[in-house]
């Protein structure tokens, strides 16, 4: 009988690389949500107000949501190995997404636009800090958590991308009060902001 309670017992234990499985997907899962959302609208607004500032946010956020899909692969698969390179293929994602930003950064101060629907951009603005701001917390806290340095880094940048989205309330701010070319400045300091990320994740990764 207690043989049998034994083995009773070992059947009801669950792998520890099953578990931290699940919690990785589950995460990478939850911020994906969120930051697609968060792109999503501000793809809206964008169209509306043709912000260089907002589209340089905008594409990191979409980089952002993108570099969830093999980090939660490599979750799904348990490999440790996998994690490592989710990890370098969010530090690529980071920089694809400045040298996008700063063409369209470089073609706005060429050629000038004028801007419209202010509120509404200070407004997507606001949704980015937020948007990454949740899908900060969700991977750091997994990241530390389950031991993950790629999903720590992950969270990381996402945290400071709701800094750079403050970026845009400024922009709208300052081209509100007549600085025209503003808005292509801030979405350069964005595009600049997004090359240091880039640099530090890439020694979290390494470490």
């Amino acid at each position: 009988m207690l043989n049998h309670g034994a083995h009773d017992h070992a059947h009801g234990l669950v792998d520890p690389a099953i578990v931290r499985s699940h919690a990785g997907v589950r995460a990478v899962s939850i911020s994906l949500a969120v930051l697609g959302a968060t792109a999503g609208a501000q793809v809206v607004v964008y169209v509306l107000s043709g912000s260089v500032a907002l589209l340089a946010d905008l594409i990191h956020n979409f980089g952002d949501a993108l570099t969830a899909v093999p980090l939660g692969i490599a979750f799904f698969l348990r490999s440790r190995r996998g994690e490592r390179l989710a990890g370098l293929a969010v530090v690529l994602a980071i920089f694809v997404s400045a040298c996008v930003a700063l063409v369209e950064t470089i073609q706005r101060l060429v050629h000038p636009q004028h801007l419209s629907h202010l509120w509404v951009l200070a407004g997507a603005g606001l949704i980015g800090f937020a948007g990454n701001e949740v899908a900060a917390v969700v991977r750091l806290r997994a990241g530390r958590r389950l031991e993950s340095p790629a999903l720590v880094a992950d969270g990381q940048h996402a945290r400071i991308d709701g800094l750079v989205s403050l970026g845009v309330v400024a922009s709208a701010g300052a081209v509100a009060l007549g600085g025209r070319i503003a808005d292509p400045l801030i979405g350069l300091a964005i595009t600049l902001v997004i090359l240091r990320i880039t640099w530090q994740a890439w020694h979290t990764v390494r470490a």
